[in-house]
């Protein structure tokens, strides 16, 4: 055996280090799956960030590739016996990375358009406009909805507290249903969900890029945004980490699935006879962690049938910007869980991070919607008045 390495006062090497180069985390790597090559795991990726912080090897565009299609999925850090953090890692290594290789343009433009939410929800209102016009290649994402009056604010403070609720930057447009149907559903609880102005992008997307310090100046921002306040429900998976590490020693970050959970037992739902698909996100299954939750919502509807889609490669390839910055390969894992919901029957499908959605319903035609949306609709009228109806079951007789 190899004599034990001494700490490295390098942080990605001491983070590397911590790889015992077993191999476990090989099947349940989606980019391994889809090439069967072993710089495509994260064994092979961690070796090689460990030699570039070295200076053991040159960087090549060669290995600079099979870093940039990781996933940042980080299934393997659910499977890893010595609990190496690949995704503080994996930021680390494309910190380096960035340093030395500017970004595409394309990722550029994805990133300042994020930072900057009030631009992206005025460029995707253009889009929404062009959409009927525009020929499929220049269709990425699926038609924002129409604009939607602002719901009436409570006269009350609200029986049990008050909630403030993250928005971030391309939900902003697609999410005012849904965060329409979390404000009924907490109200019904007693809670009162107010949004908190001078909010922005979470900084995921840009941390998953590699760009730590745009990453920290948006996590400042929604510090200052949210002081004061006590407890934030996140929507998106996606969102929820970066947040809460943003807000550490302030408010309280819940995920909003979490949340209505330990209140499940206050709510009504009406039976609904249907199937439904249901996603679990990477990020709800590695990060969040609240699978479990959300099965145990869906059980609470009377008639409700859920099939889970687990076909394919583990993840459903938007991963961030990926599903805009490497079409073809994004598609290549969305494919087996497309597949896998025509054949299930389902009638519509249910998943809980905006990205994720964004990339599922590109190329389906059936509903595509956040399971606490699709919760709101089933939701029993109380005091506070009735729930929108939910869409209509294309299967309903």
């Amino acid at each position: 055996m190899s004599a034990a390495r001494l700490p490295s006062a390098d942080p990605l090497v001491a983070l590397a280090d911590r790889c015992v180069q077993c191999g476990l985390c090989l099947p349940a790597c989606p980019t391994y799956g889809h090439d069967r090559s072993e710089a495509e795991s994260p064994r092979g990726r961690i070796a090689v960030a460990r030699a570039w912080a070295l200076d053991a090897i040159e960087p090549t565009t060669v290995a600079d590739t099979h870093l940039d299609h990781c996933l940042g999925c980080r299934s393997c850090e659910a499977v890893c016996p010595a609990g190496v953090q690949y995704g503080e890692l994996l930021s680390l290594a494309r910190n380096r990375q960035r340093e030395r290789r500017p970004p595409a343009r394309r990722q550029r433009w994805i990133e300042a358009l994020a930072a900057r939410p009030r631009a992206l929800r005025s460029l995707l209102g253009l889009y929404r406009l062009a959409y009927p016009a525009l020929p499929t290649v220049w269709r990425p994402l699926p038609r924002p909805p129409g604009r939607r009056a602002a719901p009436t604010e409570p006269t009350d403070d609200g029986r049990r507290g008050e909630l403030a609720l993250f928005v971030g930057c391309v939900a902003e447009p697609y999410e005012t249903g849904l965060r329409d149907a979390l404000t009924r559903l907490c109200r019904s609880l007693g809670y009162r969900v107010r949004a908190v102005q001078d909010q922005t992008c979470c900084g995921s997307l840009h941390a998953h890029a590699g760009d730590q310090a745009r990453a920290q100046a948006l996590g400042a921002r929604n510090r200052a945004a949210f002081a004061g306040v006590d407890t934030v429900l996140t929507l998106a998976s996606g969102c929820h980490e970066a947040l809460a590490q943003s807000l550490h020693g302030g408010p309280r970050t819940l995920d909003a699935i979490a949340f209505l959970d330990r209140h499940a037992d206050a709510l009504r739902l009406r039976p609904q006879r249907e199937r439904v698909a249901l996603h679990l996100p990477c990020t709800q299954r590695n990060v969040v962690g609240s699978a479990p939750a959300l099965r145990r919502l869906l059980a609470r509807v009377p008639g409700l049938e859920v099939i889970e889609l687990n076909a394919g490669y583990g993840c459903c390839g938007a991963a961030g910007t990926q599903m805009l910055t490497e079409p073809e390969r994004a598609a290549d894992y969305r494919a087996p869980l497309l597949r896998q919901f025509a054949d299930s029957g389902a009638t519509r499908l249910l998943s809980a991070n905006i990205g994720c959605r964004l990339h599922l319903s590109a190329a389906l035609a059936a509903p595509v919607a956040h399971p606490l949306e699709f919760l709101a609709g089933l939701a029993e009228a109380g005091a506070e008045g009735t729930p929108d109806s939910l869409p209509a079951n294309p299967a309903a007789t």
